[in-house]
């Protein structure tokens, strides 16, 4: 049993599981930010254009009678507004993050380049070195 609980806080406390968990915390937040602006600002938006139509509320009815049967296909119209909303904020986040890492790595390289052309002088200098010393035996 003891075995057991190791291994649990092996894996729970891992780098890679706490970097999930607060991704997760995160995109939950990011979720909510994005729910509000598509309910509090382009919904509106959309409305207006639309003449004052609720996405959310556009439903159909498949059945009337004491329980209606309802297809609320403006729910779904609602949830992919959200999906793409969400998938243009996480595109333009993922841009910025490659750009900045891109750059990072050409001035990684930039500092690197330097020292790679003195390498050269260093091997020729120890080539001629070797030279000399087998030159010397000789004598």
């Amino acid at each position: 049993m003891k075995k057991f609980f190791a291994d649990f806080k092996d894996f729970a406390f891992k780098g890679n599981i706490i970097d999930m968990a607060v991704g997760v915390i995160i995109g939950g937040a990011f979720g909510k930010i994005v729910t509000a602006l598509v309910e509090s600002i382009i919904s509106p938006l959309i409305g207006l254009l639309t003449g004052g139509v609720n996405l959310a509320d556009l439903a159909v009815t498949l059945k009337d009678g004491e329980t209606p049967l309802m297809l609320n296909y403006g729910a779904f119209i609602q949830a992919i507004i959200d999906f793409l909303i969400i998938a243009i904020c996480l595109f333009l986040v993922m841009k910025g993050i490659m750009a900045a890492k891109k750059k990072m790595e050409d001035l990684k390289k930039a500092e690197e380049a330097p020292a790679e052309e003195e390498a050269p002088a260093d091997t020729e200098l120890s080539v001629l070195l070797e030279i000399k010393e087998l030159l010397e035996k000789k004598n």
